[in-house]
């Protein structure tokens, strides 16, 4: 239990002990005030959720960056690569062994061509250059 719930829980404490002294007469009050203290409690988490949101946003616009996706892990990025090069020593050696320079020139293209998909699809701006990064970050912003 955090200090903002030990607090909550002292505050009914306290509003059930009026209310056994105070009687009946004053329980809807005393419900209500500790209703609005709750309330207080829920728009102020509200609210810091909330910032805290718009200034992760602000800062992926700010990076120009895409919010990475849950499955944009490490793992997933440089284990793609790694796993393509040591596959590389088979593919090439089958290539070349049935076409000689040709089959090992298929296989290397082959190889360059899924890892250079992968690389896009993770990040689709890698390949452009500084104006075309400038230019999709200005139309996402007169988008939003």
């Amino acid at each position: 239990m955090d200090a903002r719930d030990a607090d909550l829980k002292k505050e009914l404490d306290a509003t059930l002990q009026a209310r056994r002294e105070l009687g009946e007469e004053y329980e809807s009050a005393l419900v209500d005030s500790f209703l609005e203290k709750v309330d207080q409690r829920i728009d102020g988490a509200v609210e810091r959720r909330v910032r805290r949101q718009l200034a992760e946003q602000q800062m992926v616009v700010a990076r120009g960056a895409r919010r990475p996706s849950p499955t944009d892990s490490w793992g997933e990025r440089y284990g793609f690569g790694i796993v393509s090069l040591v596959l590389a020593v088979p593919l090439s050696a089958i290539g070349a062994g049935v076409s000689h320079l040709p089959g090992l020139l298929v296989t290397w293209v082959g190889i360059v061509g899924v890892n250079a998909f992968q690389a896009l699809r993770v990040n689709p701006d890698l390949f452009r250059g500084r104006t075309g990064r400038r230019k999709a970050q200005q139309d996402s912003e007169w988008e939003g």
